[in-house]
């Protein structure tokens, strides 16, 4: 039987410094982590429509439908070892992975994947650091413009067999810096009637106003207001009071979903809007679905 063509995204996602983790633990607690790496990589990559190719060693390939699927899927990945990596103990050595892909035409036979996209996305797992995710420009193309704008130009890069060189670009998965404020920012504006916002979940409650300016929500018990759903980023979604005005800031992987009072709802990824009226926020998950994770605000003039 000839092998199918088809496009697709193909991932490569390395453990990188692996060698220093037997050094470190020893060959079977290694051995025990790695695999443990790996299934965890595996269970993102099925929940992200992909297919694991095979496994070798301490790296992974895999295949997905579109560049999006492989993109957010790498960045799930990164998320949940850094969630990981920050809250494990402080000798334990951190796990890092390597991430490279690419989309193109590949031939499929007998349960793997051969092709041009196959080696360029390998080439892509070589440039990469541990922590990062490496593209080309062609794949980037291909994202939508909210994963476009969180990317950057890395080098052109050469590839074995190609007379051209090849733009890479990283793609940014981390969350911006949650400390960031309006420092001075309402110094100029020094007659504002005063406003508050009460967020409540669970039997938590806290205030945004004057004092505290941002809360930032998200599955880390680092955040302001940790929010126990499975499909919340680590950093989720910030809310910031900017001249006397609510914003909603989603910093996530899944997006977050708005329900104003009297308003249809709303969907953010990556992207920013104002909070005109009381609602509340599910993070990852629609209401249609039923969410029970969700936080209310209200706002107090």
């Amino acid at each position: 039987m000839s092998p199918k063509s088809a496009n697709l995204a193909i991932m490569f996602a390395d453990i990188s410094g692996s060698t220093r983790l037997f050094e470190v633990l020893g060959d079977s607690n290694a051995r025990a982590i790695i695999a443990e790496t790996l299934h965890a990589l595996t269970d993102i990559v099925h929940t992200y429509g992909g297919t694991v190719i095979k496994t070798i060693g301490d790296e992974i390939m895999c295949t997905f439908t579109t560049a999006d699927d492989a993109t957010n899927a790498a960045c799930q990945m990164q998320e949940d070892l850094d969630e990981i990596n920050t809250t494990q103990d402080a000798d334990k050595p951190e796990i890092k992975i390597r991430v490279g892909l690419h989309f193109g035409p590949a031939l499929l036979e007998g349960g793997d994947v051969f092709g041009d996209a196959v080696n360029v996305a390998a080439r892509m797992a070589a440039q990469a650091k541990g922590g990062q995710i490496i593209t080309t420009k062609t794949t980037l193309d291909l994202l939508e413009p909210i994963m476009q704008a969180s990317a950057r130009f890395v080098d052109n890069a050469p590839i074995k067999g190609k007379k051209d060189v090849i733009q890479i670009f990283e793609i940014i998965w981390q969350e911006e810096d949650v400390t960031r404020m309006a420092a001075g920012m309402m110094e100029d504006v020094p007659h504002l009637e005063e406003s508050s916002m009460l967020l409540e979940y669970r039997d938590k409650q806290m205030t945004i106003n004057l004092d505290r300016t941002g809360v930032v929500m998200g599955r880390s018990q680092t955040c302001d207001l940790p929010i126990h759903e499975k499909l919340a980023s680590r950093q989720h979604v910030r809310i910031e009071l900017r001249r006397n005005k609510f914003f909603i800031i989603d910093q996530s992987t899944n997006g977050t979903h708005v329900k104003l009072d009297n308003a249809e709802e709303s969907f953010l990824r990556r992207e920013e809007m104002p909070l005109t009226s009381n609602g509340a926020i599910s993070l990852g998950k629609s209401f249609s679905e039923g969410p029970t994770e969700v936080v209310k605000f209200t706002i107090r003039r």
